[in-house]
């Protein structure tokens, strides 16, 4: 058998941590943003106009006067 000398890692370089870290924070800044501009465009809404309530109060309409039941009986 042969020895293998042990594997050496390379140390991390510090500048992919810090581009990670610019990056993530561009990411959130981007994030609020839009969300502070859809918040800004929503408030920003003309309304409709002035809101106006009607307030009707229905009368019943007049009922048909009843049908008289008439029995007819015969006798044989």
């Amino acid at each position: 058998m042969s020895a293998r000398p042990p594997l050496r890692r390379e140390p991390r370089r510090r500048g992919r941590r810090v581009l990670r870290l610019w990056i993530g924070a561009a990411l959130v800044l981007a994030v609020f943003a839009a969300g502070l501009a859809l918040g800004q465009s929503l408030d920003d809404n003309p309304g409709t106009g002035e809101t106006q309530t009607l307030v009707r109060t229905l009368r019943p309409l007049p009922l048909p006067p009843e049908r008289e039941t008439v029995t007819v009986t015969v006798n044989p």
